[in-house]
């Protein structure tokens, strides 16, 4: 290939439905490496839980196959493949891509409890100095023995220009069940990932698919994760007089599960789709008066109560990649997708939805993803894990680069 093909970024998504683990790792690897037409330096790789007893085997052969410089990878309650979302049966999604003049390094990483809490352990000896701008940390974690909330509250105190995309490996419901892969090695606990930086860049789509009822209020009175008092007068009052002002639909909506979105960044004027971090309502208590919510509250914070639904997911999806497409990301190299396992056609009717959203803006892009449990991904220029939402990395080449 010449030198001048050598420098053009490009990226392939295949999937393989063979059942066989062994069988499905070649035939994805070598269509794959085909289509790619060169040497890939990044692959990323999520399988069905019915491959998950030949993780260690599935992990040598790819790595083997591909002989990329990074290679990460989870297992998936489902799996995402270009427009597919493949829910049951047999997937395995493979994504390899050639990212000219791009700095990628391998970590993997565990947690330790210690006396004051835990600490996380295996970061790489380049992070002692500064990361460069426009660093991105794509993590995949596994839920039962990560915290992967220690590791996004840690690196937004410590590395608050990091992004960090991702999501926790699902199909197993018990510890030691999941996997995750890094290079030819199957990893049991803690997480893998790829620090990325250079002339390809990430760009983040985090849709939370709720949309806010009644008005902002200011937290005048809490206590960790219960509100006692919104704008001076008790939590469930405030919440009483919002459902009392909503219409039958809005209603049942709130019947079915209530969420409070907390606002990143309390120096703007006005708040809109992508300002709130969105939390479960987890129950109220009628003698005090107090909300009680699946985060940390603090004085003086803004929320807003939430509802979600089909139809509102569906529109805030649609309306954040259109906002990213508007924004400069047209010419996007390929995208990763971290959708919760509560999405699908458990929330949607059609099949496809989030995979389908994303293809529907960019046409043939390569996509690869799965079902999760918990997504990772910035909301105000922070990173957070996140459930029901859909978290996305858009890869495109970065414009002093172009």
């Amino acid at each position: 290939m010449a030198s001048s093909e050598q420098s053009v970024p490009r990226a392939v998504a295949v999937l393989s439905e063979l059942p066989d683990t062994l069988e499905a790792a070649r035939d994805a690897s070598s269509r794959a490496l085909a289509a790619l037409g060169t040497a890939p330096n990044l692959a990323v790789v999520f399988a069905s839980f019915h491959h998950q007893p030949q993780f260690d085997a599935l992990a040598q052969t790819l790595q083997g196959e591909l002989a990329a410089d990074c290679l990460v990878g989870c297992t998936g309650e489902s799996i995402v493949c270009n427009d597919r979302e493949i829910e049951g049966g047999p997937a395995l999604a493979l994504w390899i891509a050639h990212l000219p003049a791009t700095t990628m390094e391998a970590v993997q990483l565990d947690f330790q409890a210690t006396k004051e809490g835990g600490t996380i352990l295996g970061w790489p000896d380049s992070w002692s100095d500064e990361l460069p701008e426009g660093s991105s940390l794509i993590v995949l974690a596994e839920p039962y023995s990560f915290p992967a909330d220690v590791l996004v509250s840690r690196l937004n105190d410590d590395r608050p220009q990091l992004q960090v995309v991702g999501g926790m490996a699902s199909g197993g419901s018990a510890p030691k069940e999941n996997r995750l892969l890094l290079g030819d090695r199957m990893v049991e606990a803690g997480a893998v990932g790829v620090l990325l930086h250079g002339a390809t860049r990430l760009r983040s789509v985090v849709s939370q698919g709720c949309r806010p009822i009644g008005r902002p209020l200011v937290v005048t009175r809490a206590e960790q994760n219960v509100i006692f008092e919104l704008g001076g007068r008790p939590a469930l009052a405030q919440l009483q007089e919002i459902f009392e002002s909503l219409g039958a639909a809005e209603r049942d909506l709130v019947r079915q599960g209530l969420h409070v979105g907390q606002v990143i960044n309390e120096y703007q004027e006005n708040f809109g789709r992508g300002d709130f971090l969105i939390r479960n309502v987890q129950g109220a208590d009628p003698q005090s008066g107090a909300v009680a919510v699946g985060d940390f509250v603090r004085v003086g914070q803004t929320v807003q109560f939430h509802v979600r639904d089909a139809a509102t997911a569906d529109e805030d999806l649609t309306a954040m990649l259109a906002a990213a497409k508007a924004d400069g990301a047209r010419d996007c190299l390929a995208a990763l997708l971290f959708t919760c396992n509560g999405r699908g056609t458990r929330l949607f009717d059609d099949a496809d939805h989030d995979a389908r959203a994303v293809a529907r803006q960019w046409q043939g892009l390569p996509v690869a993803g799965f079902f999760a449990q918990g997504e990772i991904g910035p909301v105000g220029g922070k990173s957070f894990v996140h459930g029901f939402t859909a978290s996305i990395a858009l890869f495109e080449k970065h414009e002093s680069d172009a």
